[in-house]
């Protein structure tokens, strides 16, 4: 079946600015923010801030540099970071821990991408012992990318940054796709930011802005980070154009992020009826990972969406992600069913 409807379900990194968003861009009071001097920009820093209960934020490029500059603002040089072997921290960030921190990793399993404070516990080194890295710093991710989109429970969440405290841990949260995660569980902001002592929030995933993530956390940690920020080139001018399309999207898509997860857990139920899917991680979210049977490969598979104007991604040996965003329809929904019928086939 020929259409002109194109799908891009690969990740929702490939949104575009609305056209008020685009509006707001253009209104935008900018000025040198290396200097101190954008407006929109403090207020994108601010408000974010605030939602959390943090004293401050700082705005960068991308949520991958807001993690490597909490990681290094936790560390030093042969500490230990603890996070989950698929972390996007590790998985996904070219190694930064190792060349921005020059730091070691203690990887731990968990399932759907998440651990917990046993893990953690359980896995912090001996602070006497030489041969050791010193255990610094513990990392999760919520909304989890590799784990389907799963998330963490208030108390999970609360249990680790216990043992944190305890051991005189730092905690840092990538973010990423938080506000899926927080839309789900309806936690109050606040509440669920004491738990960490550092917060990365991506706003061109779910949200729909062009470009940029905010670090959030106590004055001192983000007037560090300002110095590591610069030492990695992530200084920008007038930025604020910017930071416009995140407060657009901070006062506008939080709550649509709903009709996203909901096409997901449709389009699971279409996988699950297409007769070549083996398996389908819980849907939670706004991500659906499969796994197919013999019938396709992960790279047969994903061509042929292509050449129905559909792009996936493939994720692993039989494994294919789709993700779900403010850029997919109903319409578009509909042509995925169609074609996964003609693939039956």
């Amino acid at each position: 079946m020929k259409t002109d409807i194109k799908v891009d379900l690969r990740s929702d990194t490939v949104t575009l600015p609305t056209q008020p968003m685009l509006a707001a861009m253009m209104q935008a009071q900018v000025g040198d923010d290396v200097f101190g001097e954008d407006p929109t920009v403090k207020n994108l820093e601010n408000k974010m801030a605030r939602m959390f209960g943090k004293e401050a934020g700082i705005f960068c490029p991308s949520g991958t540099m807001t993690n490597q500059i909490a990681i290094r603002l936790h560390t030093q040089q042969g500490d230990e970071v603890i996070c989950h072997r698929e972390a996007h921290v590790y998985k996904y960030e070219g190694g930064g821990i190792a060349v921005n921190s020059q730091a070691s990793v203690r990887l731990l399993d968990g399932k759907f991408g998440k651990i917990s404070e046993e893990d953690v516990n359980k896995n912090i080194n001996n602070p006497n012992d030489i041969h050791l890295p010193i255990t610094r710093l513990v990392c999760i991710e919520d909304s989890t990318n590799r784990g389907g989109g799963n998330y963490y429970s208030m108390e999970n969440i609360a249990a680790i940054s216990a043992v944190c405290k305890e051991q005189e841990l730092a905690f840092h949260l990538d973010g990423a796709r938080v506000f899926n995660a927080l839309v789900e569980t309806g936690y109050d902001y606040k509440e669920y930011g004491q738990h960490f002592d550092t917060i990365s929030i991506c706003l061109s995933k779910g949200l729909g802005a062009p470009v940029g993530s905010v670090l959030i956390g106590s004055k001192e940690h983000i007037n560090k980070a300002k110095r590591i920020r610069k030492v990695l080139g992530g200084g920008m001018r007038q930025a604020g154009y910017l930071a416009a399309a995140g407060i657009y999207a901070l006062d506008n898509h939080i709550e649509r992020l709903k009709e996203d997860h909901a096409r997901a857990k449709t389009i699971a139920m279409l996988l699950e009826n297409s007769g070549f899917v083996e398996d389908i991680f819980p849907v939670k979210t706004n991500i659906v990972i499969f796994k197919l049977n013999n019938k396709y490969s992960e790279s047969i598979f994903v061509e042929k969406l292509k050449e129905k104007n559909i792009l996936a991604l493939p994720f692993g040996p039989s494994l294919v992600r789709i993700v779900t965003h403010l850029g997919i329809n109903d319409a578009m929904i509909d042509h995925l069913q169609n074609s996964l019928e003609e693939l039956k086939i």
